[in-house]
């Protein structure tokens, strides 16, 4: 079942990157792509090789750090479980929410959560990568890869469950009781403790973020990012698995992420040291 999931994931995703290729990017992009791919690679090789590290560390630290959460709450002191203050800050937020709930909502909120949160990683790669200068491409690879290693830090020392965990009497989980299958995708990256803060809000926001500083190359791209980056938030408390507050809170960490990005990208490029050392 899981490689059907895949397989369906690879087929829609891979046709609207096509689509937004045509309506985004342009036939001139792609031609002067075809003459400069080689420079563009080399300078996106090294912060590519560390997000490929990183991912890495993330897809055999997300079988431990459940139990490593654990462990630190209860003998070492350094982990910290806030589902109790996240409810008592928020209350039955999500329930309202969901009273809201129509199968076209319900459609629409699944097929964003699944499909419209891939696209939104992967076609910004796509899109940066046919501009000339590589700096967007690098900022962009850049802010993912402080996502993924500080979220995985943020996740270590902070336990809460999402709200169809704590209030399984009252938020219905929508996504799965619609569509089970996607369970057979979603186990593989999501913990019932790690949803503070809420990923999926934090990497669509930094994917809007970005679109919106490159408004000037990509202006159509920059409003379609930007709905599809409130349509991911949304869904993620729509469908009862996270809480308002870890939306919140993963749109101020994006934040941070693409400011952080944008100082290492500008100050530093691992690209010019090598060349840089080469020439000496």
């Amino acid at each position: 079942m899981l490689g059907a999931v895949l397989a369906q994931l690879i087929v829609v995703v891979t046709a609207m990157v096509f689509v937004s290729v045509g309506l985004f990017v342009g036939r001139d992009r792609c031609r002067r792509t075809r003459s400069e791919w080689r420079h563009r690679l080399r300078a996106a090789a090294p912060i590519t090789i560390f997000l490929a590290v990183i991912l890495l560390l993330n897809s055999v630290a997300r079988q431990v750090v459940p139990d490593f959460s654990w462990i630190g709450e209860w003998r070492l002191g350094v982990a910290w479980n806030a589902t109790s203050m996240i409810y008592d800050l928020e209350g039955e937020f999500i329930v309202w929410l969901q009273s809201q709930a129509t199968p076209w909502l319900t459609a629409y909120f699944s097929f964003i959560y699944i499909y419209g949160y891939v696209f939104m990683l992967v076609f910004p790669v796509v899109a940066y990568f046919a501009l000339s200068d590589t700096h967007p491409l690098r900022e962009l690879l850049t802010a993912y890869a402080l996502n993924y290693a500080l979220g995985l830090l943020l996740y270590t020392v902070v336990i809460a469950y999402g709200p169809r965990n704590m209030l399984p009497d009252l938020v219905d989980a929508l996504l799965y009781d619609t569509y089970p299958r996607y369970q057979h995708l979603t186990r593989q990256v999501n913990r019932n403790t790690n949803v503070f803060p809420s990923l999926h809000t934090s990497l669509a926001a930094t994917v809007s973020f970005l679109a919106y500083r490159t408004r000037d190359s990509y202006p159509l791209w920059t409003v379609v990012a930007a709905i599809l980056g409130v349509s991911v938030a949304i869904s993620t408390m729509y469908l009862g698995i996270h809480w308002a507050i870890d939306v919140v809170a993963g749109i101020v960490f994006a934040y941070v992420c693409v400011e952080l990005a944008g100082v290492l990208v500008g100050r530093w490029s691992v690209s010019d040291w090598v060349a840089g050392r080469l020439r000496d």
